[in-house]
């Protein structure tokens, strides 16, 4: 009977222990781990930011957990990872919110449990966060403009391809397009608008539909990597590349090769790599201590034919 009590006793005891471990494990920080969540996971764009972001989690010892929505039009699914990683008590989060809106409270819940977090790419509406590392997006939309002024010689009737609702990136960018041909090109009229939303065949529909709508134009600009490749194939398909001339926004390959053969004239191109190496290394200061930057310009290139062959243009877009 005491030897039946003693085992009783002893399962007793080790069941606590193991009722302890538990908590402690659910109430404690992962200290070496840092989640990076993307708008999307389906473009070069954030390939190009997933390798700075793992660059950096080598180079200051910390593992890189990355996921995102594999559209950057899905919200709820980002809003869901979010949730996902303040569960797993992360270090902190590296994150490219998809809305300046909508991941707002996740934000602000992330501040509060003091899960530090870096915005990267678009900005967000709120303050709770440590810094944003980004493109300086109006500008790039103000050197679109500028680009676009000049190809035209000042004139010229123009159309832009936006990209969605909400994304506060691109919406800077068609801003300072829009209101930079306002203002220093009175005789450059942007005749139509049309959102290309998430995917390069709902940018082809919309930019086809911009193009049939408007016989006669002389410009067109394209806010993103999905609506510039959709916008130039359905400059391609119309056959008005000669009479067109198009300004894009971001570098994948595709539109690397259509800016080589002439069916685009120009692209404003970031560094995502950067973007994803300062996003984490700002994080492991921020967590180690060290004062941050609330905000951080990782910079923004005017990419023409004739640059590609400048070192740091090929060293941009990694060509060979």
């Amino acid at each position: 009977m005491k030897k039946a009590i003693g085992i009783i006793a002893m399962v007793a005891i080790a069941a606590v222990f193991i009722i302890i471990g538990i908590i402690r494990k659910g109430s404690s920080l992962d200290e070496r781990r840092i989640a990076v969540i993307p708008k999307g996971t389906s473009s070069v764009f954030w390939e190009s930011v997933r390798a700075g972001a793992q660059k950096a989690g080598d180079e200051f010892g910390y593992e890189i957990s990355w996921n995102g929505p594999e559209l950057e039009s899905d919200r709820e699914r980002q809003i869901q990872i979010v949730e996902d990683f303040i569960a797993l008590k992360v270090a902190g989060v590296v994150l490219a919110p998809n809305g300046s809106n909508a991941l707002v409270p996740k934000v602000e819940e992330m501040f509060a449990k003091n899960i530090p977090c870096v915005i990267i790419d678009s900005e967000i509406d709120t303050d709770k966060y440590v810094s944003f590392a980004a493109t300086n997006n109006y500008q790039g939309g103000v050197i679109a403009a500028r680009r676009m002024g000049k190809i035209l010689n000042g004139k010229g009737k123009v159309i832009v391809t936006k990209f969605m609702p909400g994304s506060g990136s691109t919406i800077n960018r068609e801003n300072g397009f829009i209101e930079t041909i306002e203002k220093e090109f009175p005789d450059i009229e942007i005749v139509d608008t049309k959102y290309g939303m998430a995917t390069v065949e709902t940018a082809l529909q919309a930019a086809e539909d911009l193009l049939t709508k408007h016989a006669e134009l002389d410009g067109l600009y394209a806010s993103n990597a999905s609506t510039s490749v959709g916008s130039a194939q359905a400059l391609q398909s119309q056959g008005r590349t000669d009479k067109i001339k198009m300004v894009g926004f971001d570098a994948e390959e595709t539109l690397i090769d259509k800016l080589r053969s002439g069916v685009v004239d120009s692209l404003v191109v970031q560094d995502p790599y950067k973007m994803g190496y300062i996003g984490v290394k700002t994080l492991v200061d921020k967590i180690n201590g060290k004062e941050v930057p609330k905000s951080i310009d990782t910079g923004v290139e005017l990419v023409t034919l004739e640059r590609l062959e400048e070192p740091k243009i090929k060293a941009l877009l990694n060509l060979k």
